[in-house]
């Protein structure tokens, strides 16, 4: 008997049926969808570092935001010690004193003014008995001399006719030299107490002195004689600092009438703790040149200084009030002149009591890469600073070797490269506020990322 068609298709559709059913483990889990594995913590994942940063030309200018790039280089680590500029002792003051009893005619000099050497200070009536005595002897003994030569004179065109004894020729000798001898004496005393040779020489003429001119003191060695030259006063004169006396006052020999001040050498006094002075007795033995920062200085209106400033000697004893160690480092000072009324007036840059901090190198870094304080900015244990390419900005970190208030010393590891990084010269601290603000904004576009030679790339661009 034959079996239908049906049938058979019946048999196989319940064999197919039936493996299915038993094969079910393997094949149900392919007509599910794949669930998301379950993670054992619920917290998000960590955002992206950020590194990029975009700022429009106007927020460049209201940072005041430059950038530039840097070179390897020296740098000296230095420590900072406060400072005061004083005057140099024995070349910065100078006394005027009255050289004999007087009374102060007229005064010709006027505190702000600057003398030259030689010219008039004061006009003073003496009135001393020792000059006037010392002028009376002066003349008697000129005299003496005058008479001795007359007879000596007389002798000798009697001996022509009698005969005359050599002794007495030896006697009058000796008596014109003790006289001349004793008349030199009679002169360096007037010379000392401010009389001038021609005045001395007009009282032989038996023209008594009664008033002598106090004058301006000469240059001090070869440093001052070198500038006698000079067509600006200030260079070669004194400046009259204060007036000790008044018109009509009664002085003694040896009182003081003024002071005045040259202030084109002076010193800095630099305050140092005692355990600093090794590092100050190698600065001055090796000559290193110091930093230094004058307080409240127009520098900007004055030419740079035209020498290095290192220090000539440190004090051999300790103060006992601060406990402080004192070094002196040699100033030359700068002055512009003005004129006023016929005389000449000098403003100096620098004046004794003016505050100064000093840099003094202890340690120097070899090829390493040096930027403004502001350049950098830290989080943590990171220091950052910022590479410019046009608008964007992006942080490197960066490894710190030094810092101090003015500058930082990085390492030249890579991290930037000399001489093709433009990198920002401040306001690290801003730009790293507004990266992070931007970076939970959006920021730039995902995938945006610098290449190795500096240009950057953002994905479809």
């Amino acid at each position: 008997m034959r079996i239908p068609h049906f049938v058979w298709a019946l048999a196989v559709v319940v064999a197919l049926a039936a493996a299915g059913f038993l094969t079910r483990a393997s094949w149900l889990p392919w007509l599910t969808a794949p669930s998301a594995p379950q993670s054992d913590d619920d917290s998000a994942p960590a955002p992206a570092e950020p590194k990029l940063l975009k700022l429009s030309p106007q927020a460049r200018r209201n940072l005041a935001l430059t950038s530039k790039p840097y070179q390897a280089q020296s740098y000296w680590r230095a420590i900072e010690v406060p400072g005061v500029i004083i005057d140099r002792p024995g070349q910065t003051d100078r006394v005027v004193v009255a050289p004999a009893a007087a009374v102060v005619a007229a005064v010709h000099a006027f505190p702000g003014d600057i003398v030259k050497p030689g010219e008039r200070l004061f006009t003073l009536r003496l009135i001393g008995e020792q000059v006037q005595a010392t002028q009376a002897e002066l003349l008697k003994v000129a005299r003496e001399i005058e008479f001795t030569q007359q007879q000596r004179a007389r002798l000798e065109e009697l001996k022509k006719t009698v005969s005359v004894p050599e002794a007495r020729f030896i006697e009058l000798d000796i008596q014109i030299k003790r006289f001349t001898a004793a008349g030199r004496a009679y002169r360096q005393e007037l010379l000392s107490r401010g009389l001038t040779a021609v005045q001395i020489d007009g009282i032989v003429a038996e023209k008594f002195v009664t008033q002598i001119e106090v004058q301006a003191p000469k240059a001090n060695g070869a440093r001052r004689a070198a500038a006698l030259n000079d067509d600006e006063p200030a260079a070669a004169g004194l400046e009259v600092e204060q007036l000790k006396v008044e018109l009509g006052q009664q002085v003694n020999g040896g009182q003081l009438l003024c002071l005045l001040a040259d202030h084109r050498a002076l010193f800095i006094e630099g305050h140092s703790f005692q355990r600093e002075a090794p590092w100050l007795a190698r600065a001055a033995e090796h000559g290193w040149p110091l930093g230094v920062e004058f307080a409240e200085d127009a520098s900007e209106s004055w030419p740079a200084l035209s020498s290095a400033l290192t220090i000539r000697h440190l004090s051999n004893t300790v103060d006992p009030s601060t406990r402080t160690l004192s070094f002196y480092v040699p100033l030359t000072n700068q002055s512009r002149i003005h004129r006023r009324d016929g005389r000449a007036f000098a403003v100096w840059r620098f004046r004794p009591g003016q505050r100064v901090r000093l840099r003094v190198p202890v340690q120097e870094y070899q090829d390493v890469i040096v930027m403004p304080a502001g350049a950098v900015v830290r989080e943590g244990p990171e220091a950052y600073v910022f590479r410019q390419n046009g608008d964007l900005f992006e942080r490197r970190p960066v490894h710190v070797l030094h810092e101090d208030r003015s500058a930082v010393v990085l390492a030249n590891d890579g991290s930037v490269r000399p001489g093709l990084d433009y990198l920002a010269q401040g306001a690290a601290g801003s730009l790293n506020r507004i990266l992070q603000a931007q970076h939970a904004g959006g920021g730039l576009p995902p995938g945006a990322h610098f290449h190795a030679d500096g240009s950057l790339h953002i994905p479809g661009k």
